[in-house]
């Protein structure tokens, strides 16, 4: 069976990283990377369709790597306090959910993330205080702190 040499346009699952030339099954090629944009005949063209490719990725993720920064400077030094409903003064009858989180980031900042960029290690179900993170990609991670106070207690001035 004759193997035709393609140039990835793409990362491929168990076939190779963006910019590799590799040798797969004509039918593959034809009927799969060809057809969803993965990969091109190995040419010159293409090589020079490649490297503009690339140049256009690097440029939007630079761009997005900026506007992180920008939003994550907002962020910096972010202090949230949250009251509940204890059962005893430390246990909560519920917990402070992720979306409790992100809507208090909102009220507080006016910035609102996505559910996907909060990272919380555990779900928060006592009193205390916890410093989760925020990823928004590119290397940029924010930690804030959050405060969980009991709603019944005394606010202490």
């Amino acid at each position: 069976m004759a193997h035709i040499e393609v140039m990835l346009m793409d990362n491929v699952k168990k076939l190779g990283k963006s910019g590799e030339i590799v040798k797969v099954a004509p039918g593959y090629a034809r009927n799969y990377l060809f057809t969803k944009g993965l990969a091109a005949v190995a040419t010159e063209a293409a090589k020079r369709r490649l490297k503009k490719l690339e140049a256009e990725r690097a440029a939007r993720a630079a761009e997005e790597k900026k506007a992180a920064l920008e939003v994550a400077k907002k962020l910096e030094k972010l202090e949230i306090t949250v009251s509940a409903a204890t059962t005893d003064g430390k246990k909560l009858y519920g917990s402070v959910s992720v979306t409790d989180i992100l809507a208090a980031i909102e009220a507080n900042r006016g910035i609102k993330i996505e559910r996907r960029q909060l990272d919380l290690e555990e779900a928060l179900k006592e009193v205390g205080v916890y410093e989760p993170s925020i990823d928004f990609g590119h290397g940029v991670v924010v930690k804030f702190k959050i405060t969980i106070l009991d709603e019944a207690a005394p606010a202490a001035e």
